[in-house]
C-alpha cells in the first residue's frame, strides 16, 4: 500500500474525509439549480452511481432558494454549495444546510465578508473548501511567477487558508487544480508537506469522457500513489455518473478502494479464437448488480490464459469453439463458446451464495 500522507480528520455530513478515513468520490450536478426536480433526480442518480459527496452551484438568488428545497428532498447525502463571487450565497446556502461551501475567500470580496461566512460556517460546524483553480489565479502571483504555474498556485491556496486560519476558522479543505497535469502534480508537491488539511484533488477541465478519463486517471493515478489525496472528483464534459464510474474503477486500479468485481481480460491478438470482445462485454454488463470483490479472468487463448485463470476467483481460458473453467485455480469443466457467458454467470452466482 502507498505511504499516505497524514491529514486532519474533517467531516462533511456523515462522511469523514482525511486521515485513515477512506477515499471519497465526489461529483457535481450539471442541472440548473433553480430546477429542482432534475437537479434532485441527478443526485439520486449519481447516489445510486456510488457518489458520497455532491456539490451543487449556487450562483444566484434562484439557485439559493432552489438548494434549500433540494437539501429537503435530499437527507443523507452530504451536500456541497459551490460559490463564486457573491459571499450572501454562502450564507444562504449554510442556512440552508449545506455541509460544506467551497469558496476562493479572495474573490469574495473584503475581509469582512470572508469573516462573515468563516462566522456563518464555524456556527454550524461545516468545513470550508478553499479551491484554487489555475483559470482564476491572482493577478499578483501571474505576475510574479510568469504566468500561471505550479508555484502560484500552490502559493495562492496557502494565502488563503491564512485568511481563514486569521480568523480562527481551520475547518478547512483544500483544492489545487488546473487542467496542466504536470502543473497540479508540482503544486501539491509544493503545499502537501506545508499543511495537514485534507486535500480534494482533481483535473479541472479535463475533457470529453474519452480524452478525460485518461487526463484525470494519469493525474489522479500520480498523486494518489504518491500519498496525496482524500478526496477526488473526476471532471468530465459528460454525464455526471460517468465521473463516478471512472473514479470508481480508478480507485479500485489502484487498490484503494474495493466496489465489486474485478475482470481480468486479455486485448486479443491473432492468437484469438472466440470473440473475446463480445463476451466480456456481455460479463462486464450481467454484473454490474454485484458489489462483492471477487475477481474474474476472460482469457481469449492458450498462451497467458490458464495462467491467468488459475490467479483469479474464477474464469475462462478459450480455445477454438469452446473454453476450460477455472475455480480457485481448479479445472471445473470445459464449456462450450455459446454457453461460455451463462456458465461463467451462473458458477459465479453460486459462489456468492456460499
Amino acid at each position: 500500500m502507498y505511504n499516505r500522507r497524514k491529514s486532519r480528520v474533517v467531516r462533511i455530513g456523515g462522511v469523514p474525509i482525511g486521515g485513515d478515513h477512506p477515499i471519497t468520490i465526489q461529483s457535481m450536478t450539471n442541472t440548473k439549480t433553480a430546477d429542482v426536480d432534475a437537479t434532485v433526480s441527478q443526485i439520486k442518480a449519481l447516489a445510486e452511481a456510488g457518489c458520497e459527496i455532491v456539490r451543487v452551484t449556487v450562483n444566484d438568488k434562484a439557485a439559493a432558494k432552489g438548494f434549500k428545497e433540494i437539501r429537503r428532498k435530499i437527507e443523507h447525502l452530504p451536500l456541497v454549495a459551490d460559490i463564486h463571487f457573491d459571499y450572501n450565497m454562502a450564507l444562504s446556502a449554510i442556512e440552508a444546510g449545506a455541509d460544506k461551501i467551497r469558496i476562493n475567500p479572495g474573490n469574495i470580496g473584503s475581509l469582512e465578508r470572508v469573516r462573515a461566512v468563516a462566522d456563518a460556517a464555524r456556527k454550524r460546524g461545516i468545513p470550508i473548501r478553499v479551491g484554487v483553480n489555475s483559470g482564476s489565479l491572482e493577478q499578483d502571483l501571474i505576475d510574479k511567477w510568469g504566468g500561471v504555474s505550479a508555484e502560484g498556485l500552490a502559493e495562492s491556496a496557502l494565502r488563503n487558508v491564512r485568511i481563514l486560519e486569521d480568523m480562527d476558522f481551520d475547518n478547512i479543505v483544500i483544492s489545487m487544480k488546473a487542467s496542466n497535469v504536470p502543473m497540479t502534480l508540482t503544486a501539491h508537491k509544493i503545499l502537501a508537506p506545508q499543511v495537514d488539511y485534507p486535500l480534494h484533488i482533481g483535473i479541472t477541465e479535463a475533457g470529453t469522457l474519452y480524452s478525460g478519463t485518461i487526463k484525470s486517471t494519469a493525474g489522479l493515478s500520480a498523486l494518489l500513489t504518491g500519498g496525496m489525496g482524500d478526496t477526488v472528483r473526476i471532471s468530465l464534459t459528460a454525464d455526471p455518473v460517468e465521473e463516478v464510474r471512472v473514479a470508481k474503477e480508478m480507485l479500485q486500479s489502484l487498490r484503494l478502494r474495493n466496489f465489486g468485481p474485478e475482470i481480468i481480460s486479455c486485448p486479443t491478438c491473432g492468437r484469438t479464437e472466440i470473440d473475446l470482445i463480445s463476451l466480456t462485454e456481455q460479463v462486464q454488463r450481467r454484473i454490474a448488480h454485484i458489489t462483492a470483490p471477487i475477481s474474474i479472468a476472460i482469457m481469449g487463448c492458450v498462451v497467458n490464459g490458464p495462467g491467468e485463470a488459475k490467479e483469479c476467483d474464477i474464469g475462462i481460458a478459450a480455445g477454438r469453439g469452446s473454453g476450460i473453467l477455472f475455480k480457485k485455480g481448479q479445472i471445473v469443466r470445459k464449456i462450450a463458446e455459446a454457453d461460455m457467458a451463462d456458465v461463467l454467470l451462473e458458477e459465479i452466482e453460486k459462489m456468492l451464495e456460499v
